[in-house]
């Protein structure tokens, strides 16, 4: 191959790669923007528990569904940046809304008279945060289609894994932003600037994702990576296909690499697991370091931000780094191994003594940096096991089950929190940890990827014309 068109590959590779993690961490700063703003929302609203809980899990629930359509969505059309800008663009104009909520108490009624929130205040934020769930589902799909579509099949779990470290960046950053430096350094009652701040940042984000991105290699005048790469996953390079070629193989191997892939869903079921423990920690981080191990919120947003950036960028980096070099890309593996490590540290936290409160940060951040490998593995192994042509699609029945956790994250850990405590919140948590262990476990012989399956289906479908 020429050094030129490689050098070429790399240049815009890297810089799809940049740019799709810049961008999907200020998903992020529109997002989990609100579990930091939460204990402010509380004392100043006075929002309970189960009501934050429900915010959390619809938000969850629809994020999930909207995964699952925007995943085909992203499979089948051309302009996956449009999908991704757009979806930036309306999240962050729903948390300018709800920022600007007070403000509306004039022509809505939204505050009684001792300023905390009536029940129309509750329905206008929850229902701009079940929107917001919708758009933030237009992020995940391009992604991980277009990283299927720029990096070479042996590379994914690395450099994917790179990618993904944009989850805990983003996060990390707005725990800081929200929890240390708004909340922190102005008090609860400066909370609507956790909404606004990063909903300007995002805004700029999306004009990163409109004007820096490009959809495909073609696009630029290169070739497939697959053709860059060592292994051949295809039968034949997309752009030899017409358009009806490309759409009756698509469908082919949706049905025989997607929905009837056992593979598919163990990973979908083990990616329900993993989100318990990892929304138990982001979304209720802050309220339960406060509560239950008595720390202020300057210090409980540090330590949230420190599991994040630490925890989850370090875990998620020698998590893909593992997977290539010692378990030739089985994902699934690693997978296996980070969920037992997480499920122990987190259960080490909780038992720890109210007065360890350095070892339970060190547990806690621990119980993220674990967590976070098999959170970017699943994704990571679905892709493989689709193949880049039903990647997104794949993913997307990911994402409706790791997103449906949030009915036991959000909702049911709120009303469990408010009506027995943390200490059942975190025995139930643990006791997801293990069944992800046991389900994990069920595909341990299972291959790298289903590139090889793929190329009998394509050679199938070629000679029947």
């Amino acid at each position: 191959m020429d050094k030129a068109i490689i050098k070429k590959y790399n240049y815009w590779q890297w810089r799809t790669l940049i740019i799709l993690m810049v961008g999907y961490a200020f998903f992020y700063f529109v997002r989990k923007n609100f579990s930091i703003a939460m204990p402010a929302l509380k004392s100043e609203l006075g929002l309970d528990e189960t009501q934050l809980g429900i915010f959390l899990t619809l938000n969850g629930i629809i994020y999930g569904i909207s995964r699952f359509i925007n995943g085909f969505v992203s499979d089948r059309v051309r302009s996956k940046k449009l999908i991704m800008g757009l979806g930036l663009l309306l999240s962050a104009v729903a948390n300018v809304l709800i920022g600007l909520s007070p403000q509306m108490n004039g022509l809505f009624h939204f505050l009684d008279d001792g300023g905390k929130a009536t029940l129309g205040l509750v329905y206008f934020i929850g229902s701009l945060w079940l929107i917001n769930g919708f758009t933030q589902g237009m992020g995940y799909p391009p992604c991980g289609s277009l990283m299927a579509h720029w990096i070479k099949p042996s590379e994914l779990a690395t450099k994917q894994s790179i990618w993904n470290s944009s989850h805990s960046i983003g996060a990390g950053l707005v725990a800081i932003l929200c929890g240390t430096f708004i909340l922190g350094q102005f008090g609860y009652e400066a909370w609507q600037g956790c909404f606004f701040i990063p909903a300007m940042l995002a805004g700029a984000g999306s004009l990163l994702l409109f004007f820096g991105l490009k959809d495909s290699p073609s696009s630029v005048g290169l070739p497939d990576p697959e053709e860059l790469d060592e292994h051949k996953p295809d039968a034949a390079p997309l752009v030899s296909e017409t358009p009806e070629e490309s759409k009756r193989i698509y469908d082919i191997l949706l049905r025989k690499m997607v929905f009837r892939n056992p593979v598919i869903w163990i990973l979908a079921v083990s990616n329900f697991c993993v989100y318990v423990i990892r929304f138990t920690i982001l979304d209720w981080g802050s309220m339960f370091l406060t509560e239950y191990k008595h720390m202020d919120i300057g210090v409980a947003a540090n330590v949230v931000a420190a599991s994040e950036i630490v925890g989850g960028i370090i875990g998620t980096l020698l998590a893909g780094w593992a997977t290539d070099k010692f378990f030739r890309s089985r994902a699934h593996r690693t997978c296996l191994l980070c969920m037992v490590l997480a499920t122990l540290c987190f259960f080490t936290f909780w038992r720890l003594p109210q007065s360890s409160k350095g070892l339970a940060i060190v547990f806690l951040v621990l119980s993220s940096f674990f967590i976070y490998g098999p959170q970017a593995l699943t994704g990571i192994a679905a892709s493989n096991q689709a193949t880049k042509r039903a990647a997104a699609s794949a993913n997307g029945i990911l994402g409706i089950f790791g997103y449906a956790s949030t009915a036991v994250s959000g909702l049911v850990f709120g009303m469990i929190a408010k009506q027995y405590g943390w200490n059942t919140v975190f025995a139930v948590a643990i006791a997801f940890g293990v069944l992800g262990c046991l389900v994990f476990a069920l595909m341990w012989k299972a291959p790298a990827d289903g590139y090889e399956k793929a190329d009998k289906i394509i050679a199938q479908i070629k000679a029947e014309k």
